[in-house]
């Protein structure tokens, strides 16, 4: 059965996209520890990052990276964070948030967004993708 991943990347479950290439793909976190908290996924569906093979496992680094820089552009904060937790969803997934301290980083505290904000910020993000 496809994750709930695979089916944003299918355009089952609307998203607020960030980027998308070939092999990977980038969203709005919809539940968020700071405004900017954005997934980047590869397209593969694989559990475990590293079952990931070389090649996804590096790709997947290199967009993630491409996508913080841009993250860390657009948003306020004083750094990206980058994460791989992997118990919510048996996806891979990289989470990339906007610090403004700690706490922004603890997974205990969620900010909450309207469609209006989730919209604008990740036309800001998108904005400065290079």
């Amino acid at each position: 059965m496809p994750t709930i991943f695979t089916k944003i990347i299918k355009g089952e479950i609307p998203c607020y996209k960030i980027a998308e290439d070939e092999d990977f793909f980038a969203f709005l976190d919809i539940n968020p520890n700071a405004k900017g908290h954005t997934l980047c996924i590869p397209k593969k569906e694989v559990d475990k990052i590293m079952d990931l093979d070389e090649a996804t496992y590096m790709g997947l680094m290199a967009f993630s990276r491409t996508i913080g820089k841009a993250i860390e552009a657009a948003m306020d904060c004083q750094r990206v964070g980058m994460t791989v937790i992997g118990l919510e969803v048996p996806h891979v997934h990289v989470h990339l948030i906007p610090l403004g301290g700690m706490r922004d980083a603890t997974f205990q505290h969620k900010v909450s967004l309207t469609e209006e904000e989730f919209r604008g910020v990740a036309e800001r993000i998108k904005s400065k993708i290079e």
